[in-house]
């Protein structure tokens, strides 16, 4: 491979860590680029370069074309890798590459813009004779226009942004009723997320499977197709849980979609790797898109080829031939994403400080991160943390070892979708296979219960950390035990009652400080014995039975880790002044950490219970924040533009006295 030895990585995070371990592999010099949210980024540390391309808003930055270009003239890039999102389907900067002298690594210019609308995708595939789902993907996109399309083709409709991908720009319309607002989200995001607000429906099929097939092309006119990856199991329409091959594919089906996929390649000269999407139901399958750039579940590809998809991404850029031999599948793999978010919010993203992170390892365990310890998740970027993955010789095998997995990994600091993940992994249904797009909706009471009370064994813990860390009040003399402010008595047993904040829950735990510790907890008393600290982590035994757990704590909240379950907890100390409680009443806060996108409001006005009120926007995502009960809004606390935080207080409304 002559064609280029330094290559800039135009995105951020996991995909670029990815990218730069494999180009370094290869002997490849690696710039990377960073926002001045990600100065300390992983990506940032990883790369043999790296420079600055702007404030932390993506589109001064990473969707910044000018400045990426002068990034690679500057550190003397001669490809730029876009990795997925961003830029990574914009036929505009592929364009802009070629004719800066760099290599783009992906598909031509002409390929990205047949496929980089859906709905001149979708009008191309109907010309080639490939089944599609009812909808419509015209040029037309008026509200009148799109109304009609939708009583034609029949509820419920999937309205969809026509530009971009990841879920960002799709909502459902179970009726004509709720088409409207389905319409204006949609296009809201999609201008948001892609700068094209363009839309298409699509009949919304009630029990589908997504199904996908993995194509690669090269310069000298070879296509091939790397097998499909199930990705059924999604929230908000943005993949959770993706594997490959996919279950209960048979032979000639997957030769017939396989083919499908290729021929679709073939048609608009692809070259490199691009993924068609089809949506499944019964025994007939139907074109949705093509994604003309690597996707973020290609791990699992990857696991049952043996192949690495990025070495293949910059050999075919380099101009080299793909490999004759079609590979074939060994064993079955399944990923997951981590993210940042909270599942029993509504999927709310979550922001803060990941003040612990441990990944897991073992047999037939992949992670691709891209966040340390110690990293900040902004409103900025998209929320996912980490995709794990696992591989076996069968899919039960891959399944087991994934939840293990999945159960070992640690996150404190914010909130995640680790219960998700691991109930979803342990569900009956998904063992047996039985997967759609309905999966996570269907099974919601189980999967997306809030966070259960902590466990005795959390409180415990929490209790064996406030012990530990009593400050001593006498530092002249610290060995006295009239120096320390626990519960020792000169005669007779002490004990010493922690007041815990469990969610809206008090807890008080008394601890018996005799020969042994004893502690009253809700459900009875506990004996605690064998106590050993190493930093955070924590072994005890709790009425004999032993207890590993990680107790983290920073000021009076505590973060308590056990079975692999992060139990977020507060300590009320009675020697602290307490503050005025906070009265909620006429208060209207921020589900999400967000930016201020649009106050539909002024003080004075009368509105009613549902009313919308603001829109919010948090990691791509639209939020309408809507009046609690009828009132009349008092005073605006935000102003277009401002970035709040989870609970900020945003519109103050008087309302009727009960």
């Amino acid at each position: 491979m002559t064609r280029f030895s330094t290559l800039l990585i135009a995105n951020r995070g996991e995909i670029a860590c990815r990218v730069i371990r494999t180009a370094r592999r290869m002997g490849l010099r690696t710039v990377a680029v960073f926002s001045d949210a990600d100065a300390e980024a992983m990506h940032v540390a990883l790369a043999d370069a790296a420079i600055r391309i702007g404030p932390a808003p993506a589109r001064e930055s990473y969707l910044n074309i000018p400045a990426l270009l002068a990034a690679a003239r500057e550190t003397g890039a001669e490809a730029i890798h876009p990795g997925y999102g961003f830029l990574s389907e914009n036929a505009d900067f592929a364009e802009a590459c070629a004719q800066s002298g760099i290599t783009f690594v992906g598909p031509p210019p002409a390929a990205i813009r047949a496929m980089g609308s859906k709905a001149a995708a979708k009008a191309l595939m109907e010309q080639a004779g490939v089944p599609l789902v009812p909808g419509y993907h015209g040029e037309d996109q008026s509200d009148a226009t799109l109304r009609a399309a939708a009583a034609r083709i029949g509820f419920p409709i999937l309205v969809k942004a026509s530009a971009g991908g990841g879920g960002k720009g799709m909502k459902i319309a179970r009726d004509a009723t709720e088409l409207e607002e389905a319409i204006a989200l949609a296009r809201g995001e999609a201008l948001a997320a892609f700068g094209d607000d363009r839309l298409l429906l699509e009949r919304y099929l009630t029990k589908p499977r997504h199904i996908e097939i993995q194509v690669f092309g090269d310069t000298h006119g070879n296509v091939v197709s790397l097998f499909e990856r199930d990705c059924s199991i999604q929230r908000r329409h943005q993949k959770v849980v993706e594997e490959a091959p996919a279950p209960g594919m048979t032979s000639e089906r997957r030769a017939a979609m396989g083919k499908a996929a290729c021929d679709a390649a073939r048609a608009i000269g692809y070259v490199g790797a691009g993924t068609v999407e089809f949506i499944a139901e019964g025994d007939t399958f139907a074109f949705m898109e093509m994604n003309t750039r690597l996707q973020v579940e290609h791990p699992v590809t990857e696991a049952i080829t043996g192949l690495d998809l990025v070495e293949w991404q910059l050999r075919v850029a380099a101009g080299e031939p793909l490999p004759t031999l079609q590979p074939a599948i060994a064993g079955h793999a399944i990923e997951v994403r981590l993210y940042a978010e909270d599942p029993s919010r509504d999927f709310a993203p979550s922001t803060g400080t990941l003040h612990h992170l441990a990944l897991p390892e073992g047999e037939g365990i992949r992670v691709d991160a891209g966040v340390h310890q110690g990293d900040a998740v902004s409103v900025n970027y998209d929320p996912m943390l980490a995709k794990i993955i696992a591989h076996g010789t069968d899919r039960e095998e891959a399944r087991r070892r994934l939840l293990r997995a999945v159960t070992q990994t640690e996150v404190a600091g914010l909130r995640t979708n680790l219960p998700l993940l691991r109930a979803i992994l342990a569900n009956p249904d998904f063992a047996a296979a039985d997967l759609d797009t309905g999966f996570i909706a269907r099974h919601a009471d189980a999967l997306l219960a809030p966070a259960s009370a902590a466990p005795r064994a959390a409180l415990a813990a929490a209790v064996l950390r406030l012990l530990r860390d009593e400050p001593v009040t006498d530092p002249a003399d610290p060995h006295s035990p009239w120096g320390l402010a626990t519960a020792w008595r000169l005669n007779g047993e002490g004990w010493q009652d922690f007041s815990l904040m469990d969610g809206e829950t008090t807890l008080v735990v008394r601890a018996h400080l005799g020969a042994a510790l004893t502690l009253d907890l809700p459900d009875g008393a506990a004996r605690v014995e064998g106590a050993r600290w190493d930093g955070d982590g924590l072994t005890f035994r709790l009425d004999g039975a032993a207890i590993r757990a990680r107790v983290l704590r920073d000021g009076d909240a505590l973060s308590v880790i056990v079975d692999g379950a992060t139990h977020d907890l507060r300590h009320r100390d009675p020697r602290a002044a307490s503050g005025a409680a906070d009265s909620a009443g006429g208060r209207v806060v921020a589900p999400m950490p967000g930016r201020v996108l649009q106050i539909l409001v002024t003080p004075g006005d009368a509105v009613a219970r549902g009313a919308v009120l603001l829109v919010i926007e948090a990691m791509k995502v639209q939020m309408r924040i809507t009046a609690p009960a009828d009132g009349t809004v008092a005073a605006i606390r935000c102003a277009v533009g401002d970035l709040v935080e989870d609970g900020a207080e945003l519109v103050t409304l008087e309302t009727p006295a009960a």
